[in-house]
């Protein structure tokens, strides 16, 4: 075979390999990067994982939050068991007043 079958075959694949990352790139962009669930746009999601603590390598603590309450969960070898249900999630907490250094408020 010649150079230039062989060019054009190089050619060919470095265009669809980027073709594939730039159409990656944009459903990132547009929030389709990955998941299931509907694209909410700005709207505050009502399910989300608060905090995962691993046990040992294969059970986990899995904290999860739906709407304004949390929930524990033990999850690990086909045996998801739920500790507690019904913890009231922590409220925000206020933001102190920011002050310069060396200054004094009266």
């Amino acid at each position: 075979m010649d150079l230039d079958v062989y060019l054009r075959f190089l050619l060919a694949l470095i265009f669809v390999v980027g073709l594939i990352g730039a159409l990656a790139w944009g459903a990132n962009r547009l929030g389709l990067g990955g998941r299931l669930t509907p694209n909410t746009g700005k709207k505050h999601r009502r399910l989300s994982v608060v905090e995962v603590a691993p046990l040992d390598g294969r059970r986990k603590l899995v904290l999860l939050r739906r709407d304004a309450v949390e929930h524990l969960v033990l999850i690990g070898q086909g045996n998801d068991v739920l500790i507690e249900t019904g913890i009231a999630a922590p409220a925000a907490p206020a933001k102190a007043p920011d002050t310069a250094p060396g200054s004094s408020t009266v």
